[in-house]
């Protein structure tokens, strides 16, 4: 996987978010480049949701400053930074689950591309477009052709949460930002789903946030590491994997005797 960096897509410089007497996400410092492959893990409690809410918008930081291609966009709603290419799936999927998956995906389309009502668009689009050569290549390349004509509410979470992320390819994101998008799925599914990521490395810059860290390790090309509200280790996977305070506050492990310092923190 080529490791050369594209633009700076996204900059946070000293983020921090307070609930109370807890600091959630501590003057945290992060780079996102154009095109890149990342992932953020961290146990519980260890800011990597906060961190995700602040970059998309649903948590205004309480200090710090956060910008997309040199535009400072801080205190813009989510809706405004996926007007400017920032899109974001969540752990549960979000649906139309009483329609067809090909309808959902031309909702999608044109809820992104046109400014139509969405009464238009369900009374409308949706029949007219269903040919539509875009709509018809991404239900090829999710492998979502065999269930088109399906009611969302049928289907396997597996093939749901492909229909998810090609609804949010649809929209033609500068970013993809996925939040755990392999919660709950079967080995198999895991492999369908990373199948269809894998398609869009070196096309569209991701950013993942997954407990299930073992399944991407080849997937990502950088891995951020989260502990009590701060970044402890940013780098290639191995080598933050083996970094000692990853080792101590992620992984438990006690390397009190063991000697050297570590890679990435």
């Amino acid at each position: 996987m080529s490791t050369h960096l594209g633009a700076e897509i996204i900059k946070a410089e000293g983020i921090t978010k307070r609930f109370g007497e807890l600091i959630a996400v501590d003057k945290v410092d992060y780079l996102l480049h154009e095109n890149e492959v990342a992932g953020i893990i961290g146990s519980n409690g260890a800011g990597k949701t906060t961190f995700f809410n602040l970059i998309t918008g649903y948590y205004p930081p309480d200090e710090g400053t956060i910008c997309y291609r040199g535009e400072d966009i801080t205190h813009t709603t989510p809706q405004e930074r996926v007007a400017l290419g920032m899109m974001r799936t969540f752990q549960l999927t979000s649906t139309f689950d009483n329609l067809s998956v090909i309808d959902n995906l031309v909702l999608s389309f044109f809820r992104a591309h046109r400014k139509s009502s969405l009464f238009h668009l369900f009374t409308n689009t949706c029949k007219r477009h269903r040919k539509d050569e875009k709509i018809a290549s991404i239900l090829e390349t999710f492998e979502l052709q065999d269930v088109a004509a399906r009611e969302v509410k049928h289907l396997s979470l597996g093939e749901k949460r492909r229909l998810e992320i090609a609804m949010a390819i649809l929209a033609e994101p500068k970013i993809l930002l996925l939040d755990e998008p392999l919660a709950g799925l079967a080995e198999s599914e895991i492999k369908s789903v990373l199948d269809v990521l894998r398609r869009r490395i070196g096309r569209q810059t991701i950013l993942i946030v997954e407990h299930k860290i073992s399944q991407v390790e080849d997937f990502l090309q950088r891995l951020t590491v989260m502990h009590d509200g701060r970044i402890i280790a940013d780098g290639g996977y191995e080598e933050c994997l083996k970094d000692p305070e990853v080792r101590r506050s992620y992984w438990q492990i006690d390397v009190s005797g063991e000697g050297g310092a570590g890679g990435c923190a």
